[in-house]
């Protein structure tokens, strides 16, 4: 066959995910101690040690969270004996106490919480939201006058504040006492309230540190109850809300957030909240066996129900149905709609009026994923088109553009992050001489520190080393970029750039089954700073793959062990851009239990993909020309490496002369006597794939996708 490079006879192989893969160090004698003092699996308890558990007392308590000895939260919070005195005072004497929520699903959770808890204390108390459309986060000096005008004695903020120094220096002019509840970096300067509850502000070791908006409101809700004598039928409708709140906003599912989770996860399929019974019916959620798994889970508020699911012997929800179900719904409506919506659902007792509203965050949520596509789509164009050449120089990404919805660009950052592998600042016009933008970051960039380092270019700011809002005004926009990028370079190094992949343990295809999936129920609830354990297997071959929804990709791998071929379906969720993936790849995935049509069957979920290890040295260091003989099912070949130019190719001759030749990472070889008559076939097929595996064999390379 003449050499003339493949590349023109062939289709180039798609790309897969730009990631970097960090895979644990087995610490298999530390592992098998663990296991033996708590009585758990080596892999469970190599899980524990990959999230810093390495003591049987440690152990116990993350898998026991009941059995933790909680401090009280009295002598963590300094502040919290004055937040009390303050709210017993103004309940015994009627003083008005106004509070000022967020129109996130933490903020409108925190505002339900507390406006719930402080009637039922008696309290005369009301509430408002700032306008994500014409005001931006966080209380502000209008909301302090009207809540002076309305003859308010007392504010409590909630999931906002700790940045607001001006207007609660105004309202302490005119007289009002202030409450801040937040759980958002501090500031260099705080603001003059009478008390501050925020968790930044206690010992980084204590359990209630990583307590989201909600949680602050939950504890000062249960401490004044606890204080009145009045807990009854309180706790129960307030654990509830501290749930939605804390997983929608996506805080550390540690401490007692884990302990308060795992309670409330149990609880909310028979809550008796009237707005949590008709969100769970609208959104379709299903209980099911605590542990058990859903069908998948995809990119942030993307999830659907399965119609034909059917649970045995419901008893707790999961994180990923508020994440992926209950919360979008929520959040939808402080993006685009009124939190009155919110507020009313989560407060009314009239399963009516909890439908309707429910009904109406359903709407919205349709129309907040459109706009998210379309959005994402016009910004992927304006990346592709302006800056990608010039990411791995910038090391951050800004774009700002007119007319997009400024309650949807969060989620399209997080998108970007995703698929660009860099910190994303996204803006768009609020008039012309204004812009509004929310920035999410990766593990080695802290947002609210790039924030801070350009305060004197920006109007308000805040957020958290994660994510963060901000805005300024237009004539500034360029000089923003700038020093973002100068903030980048400072902090980033050209290898953090692709998107960071955390994988526990490589496991083979023949290990996974029931017994190992139920052992994983010891972790759950899984979330932020306990993630979902992510198993990688090498060398996996690709047997079927299609598209299916909204660009996912359902799969079918297969490992060859021993002789033995095992296989296992495989979801990809929004992978569209990979398909077709190459017939041999190094996987990474999550364990999902998917039940349809009454059979329940163990899947992966795939998170990473990448060319088997040897071939991405192959592609370094195409060999030199060099042959050799093996037999395959009792003929005889000849296979060898070829360059062609700048490329290479594995070629395989059989006994009556005809070559089967590939490139590294294609889907397709050409079979034939010569290159011109030569067709294309499927070299993922078996009869390929198995002769392919063979050659490489005897070439003595491992077996691996060329």
């Amino acid at each position: 066959m003449p050499d003339r490079p493949l590349t023109e006879s062939l289709k180039q192989t798609t790309s897969l995910p730009n990631q970097r893969w960090q895979i644990y160090r087995q610490q298999t004698q530390l592992a098998q101690k663990l296991a033996v003092e708590t009585n758990l699996s080596p892999i469970i308890s190599q899980l524990l040690i990959n999230r810093g558990i390495e003591t049987p007392k440690a152990a116990q308590e993350f898998l026991e969270p009941e059995s933790l000895v909680l401090p009280s939260p009295l002598e963590e919070f300094p502040d919290l004996a004055i937040s009390i005195e303050l709210l017993q005072n103004a309940i015994a004497s009627q003083t008005k106490i106004a509070i000022c929520g967020d129109y996130d699903a933490d903020g409108m959770t925190s505002t339900a919480l507390l406006l719930r808890s402080l009637r039922t204390l008696g309290a005369q108390v009301d509430y408002a939201i700032p306008s994500r459309m014409h005001e931006g986060y966080g209380i502000n000096k209008r909301i302090v006058e009207e809540f002076h005008t309305e003859g308010v004695g007392l504010i409590l903020t909630v999931d906002n504040g700790i940045s607001a120094y001006e207007p609660v220096a105004r309202a302490r002019e005119l007289g009002l006492a202030v409450i801040i509840t937040d759980h958002h970096d501090i500031p260099q300067k705080l603001p003059p309230a009478n008390a501050i509850l925020n968790p930044k502000l206690i010992a980084e070791s204590s359990p209630y540190r990583g307590v989201a908006g909600v949680g602050v409101a939950y504890i000062l809700a249960v401490s004044l109850a606890q204080q009145l004598g009045e807990t009854k039928g309180l706790i129960k409708p307030m654990l509830a809300l501290f749930t939605l709140g804390t997983i929608a906003d996506l805080a550390p599912l540690t401490g007692v957030n884990r302990r308060w989770v795992k309670r409330g996860l149990q609880h909310l399929p028979k809550s008796e909240l009237a707005g949590v019974q008709a969100l769970i019916q609208v959104a379709g959620v299903q209980a099911r066996e605590e542990g058990a798994g859903e069908q998948g889970s995809r990119g942030a508020e993307e999830k659907t129900p399965n119609p034909k699911s059917k649970i045995q012997n419901p008893k707790s929800l999961k994180p990923e149905d508020i994440g992926f179900r209950l919360g979008p719904r929520i959040n939808a409506i402080g993006r685009i709609g009124d939190p009155l919506t919110v507020i009313e659902l989560l407060t009314t007792d009239d399963m009516g009026l909890a439908l309707e509203r429910a009904m109406q965050c359903e709407q919205i949520n349709i129309s907040r994923q459109q706009m998210c596509e379309q959005i994402e789509q016009e910004a992927i164009a304006v990346v592709e088109a302006l800056y990608v050449t010039s990411l791995q120089k910038d090391r951050v990404l800004v774009v700002v553009q007119p007319n997009w919805h400024h309650g949807v660009i969060g989620i399209v950052a997080s998108r970007l992050v995703e698929r660009y592998g860099v910190p994303v600042f996204i803006g768009t016009y609020e008039d012309e001489q204004h812009i509004r933008g929310s920035a999410r970051g990766i593990p080695e960039f802290d947002v609210f520190a790039a924030l801070e380092y350009c305060h004197d270019l920006l109007g308000k700011y805040g957020g958290h080393k994660a994510a963060g809002g901000f805005s300024l005004t237009a004539e500034n926009s360029q000089k923003l970029r700038s020093r973002l990028i100068e903030f980048a370079n400072g902090c980033l190094e050209p290898q953090h750039l692709k998107p960071l992949l955390k994988i526990d343990a490589e496991i083979n295809l023949n290990q996974i089954n029931r017994q190992l999936y139920q052992q994983l129920n010891a972790l759950h609830p899984c979330g932020i700073d306990n993630p979902d354990p992510v198993f990688w297997t090498p060398n996996v071959q690709v047997i079927e793959q299609q598209i299916v929804g909204k660009g996912h990709i359902k799969l079918t791998i297969a490992q060859t062990i021993d002789g033995q071929q095992y296989r296992i379906k495989a979801i990809a969720w929004r992978w569209r851009d990979y398909f077709r993936l190459p017939s041999r790849l190094d996987v990474a995935y999550k364990l999902r239990e998917n039940h349809f049509n009454g059979n329940t069957t163990i899947e992966l979920e795939l998170v990473g993909a990448r060319l088997p290890i040897q071939v991405q040295q192959f592609f370094v260091s195409p060999p030199t020309s060099s042959t050799t003989i093996f037999e395959y099912n009792q003929r005889k070949y000849t296979c060898g490496f070829y360059k062609n130019g700048l490329a290479a190719e594995l070629r395989i001759k059989n006994p009556e002369g005809k070559v089967l030749a590939m490139q590294p990472g294609q889907l397709n070889g050409l079979l034939g006597t010569n290159r011109q008559d030569a067709k294309e076939v499927d070299i993922s097929q078996p009869q390929y794939d198995s002769i392919i595996q063979a050659a490489l064999q005897a070439l003595s390379l491992p077996s691996a996708e060329l």
